[in-house]
């Protein structure tokens, strides 16, 4: 298989950490459901990553695991066009994060912002193992296995990704070159064929020159679409694009997705460490009862006082939730004390009850049917282990582990 394979794909991952709550659903899975249709999707629950914070106690890693998939089918993933798998399960991500961890400069973990700040944060916790130095070159072995063009994240998390191109660009530096590559590569062009080889030149060139990524996009689907060259001339190909050498493992580029601020009950950002969370499917008369007791703008004492919307958290889910009319009705209410506190919760009480009843409602054939689970990341793993084997082969071949 080559890279290009890969240039519809998206690759992302959550740690289980118990049941999710509306901040997870609208920070990342509501924008994985619109994507599953857009792209060759595999989303993974990090198991093992769970670990390198959490090892002292895994006691009810299963539950969670379970958890965060029935979350994820209950939103409306669907295994169906999606590849839903559960990371330990695909030991492909523990060999390739090994063979790159012989390549990656310590100071590379030491750098990575999380490093320190997670250190701060979890004092009371024992972060002093490889496991956790280790844990963005894992990230970076999940990404990387599957060579996808893409990884969702918000604005905030992209410094991860780049770390995962700097080492794809480190590893096919270091093996993805290979004595007179240019000599071999421009005899895989003439055996393109006339037009076919005019063309490769002239998109290759346009992309060198000044960056088209769409004249790339073409010379790619140019070179995996021609049935006449062999599979190394077809890397050698897909390498003299962008490059001196062949690219075993390309550089995923960042999909920025919109991650709206979703606030917890008490006006900080929705986290289970704050205890402030609303469960995606979590009772419905409590969700409402957690609503109404919600921080509101800590200025309005009275009724009769008048509010302001942007210092208010309950603005922040009629952002969300709300049509234009009724935060209309909110902000001029909230501003002319027209409104109370809970006329203006109300709306949002009905939309996110409706929500969560209707996650409640989905995820509860999966509780009652768990052999459904297992069926669905049995046959996700065994295809996420397919695309990750052809990886691992192109990469012990590369670094010289396997003869050809």
């Amino acid at each position: 298989m080559s890279a290009i394979a890969g240039t519809r794909r998206v690759l992302s991952g959550m740690r289980p950490t118990g049941p999710l709550h509306l901040g997870n659903y609208h920070g990342a899975l509501r924008n994985w459901i619109e994507l599953q249709y857009q792209y060759e999707c595999y989303f993974f629950v990090a198991d093992w990553h769970a670990l390198t914070t959490g090892y002292e106690d895994t006691s009810r890693l299963q539950e969670y695991v379970r958890d965060v998939l029935i979350d994820w089918l209950a939103a409306g993933l669907n295994p169906g066009v999606a590849t839903l798998f559960i990371q330990s399960h695909v030991p492909e991500h523990a060999e390739l994060h090994l063979l790159l961890s012989m390549v990656t400069p310590l100071a590379w973990l030491e750098r990575v912002p999380t490093y320190k700040d997670q250190q701060s944060e979890l004092k009371e916790k024992d972060l002093a193992t490889y496991g956790f130095l280790g844990y963005p070159l894992l990230q970076s072995a999940d990404i990387l296995l599957y060579r996808p063009a893409f990884v969702p994240v918000g604005e905030d998390q992209a410094a991860h990704v780049e770390v995962t191109r700097e080492i794809a660009r480190r590893f096919n530096h270091i093996f993805g070159r290979e004595p007179d590559f240019q000599e071999k590569a421009e005899r895989a062009v003439k055996s393109l064929g006339g037009r076919n080889s005019t063309a490769y030149r002239q998109l290759r060139r346009k992309f060198q020159e000044s960056g088209d990524a769409g004249a790339l996009e073409r010379a790619q689907a140019l070179v995996q679409s021609n049935n006449r060259i062999t599979v190394a001339d077809r890397e050698r190909l897909l390498g003299y694009l962008e490059g001196g050498g062949v690219a075993i493992l390309p550089e995923p580029q960042v999909l920025l997705t919109p991650t709206p601020k979703v606030p917890g009950l008490d006006g900080r950002k929705m986290s289970k460490s704050y205890g402030n969370t609303i469960g995606m499917r979590e009772d419905p008369q409590q969700v409402a009862q957690k609503l109404r007791a919600m921080q509101t703008d800590p200025a309005r004492v009275r009724r009769t006082d008048p509010g302001d919307p942007d210092k208010c958290p309950v603005w922040d889910l009629h952002k969300i939730y709300s049509d234009e009319p009724t935060r209309a009705w909110a902000s001029a209410g909230c501003r002319s004390a027209g409104i109370g506190c809970l006329d203006c919760k109300q709306p949002l009480i009905d939309k996110i009850v409706e929500e969560v009843t209707m996650m409640r409602r989905r995820g509860q054939e999966f509780e009652e049917h768990p052999d459904l689970i297992r069926d669905i990341v049995s046959e996700g793993a065994e295809k996420a282990r397919e695309v990750g084997r052809q990886t691992l082969e192109d990469v012990r071949r590369a670094m010289h582990l396997r003869a050809g």
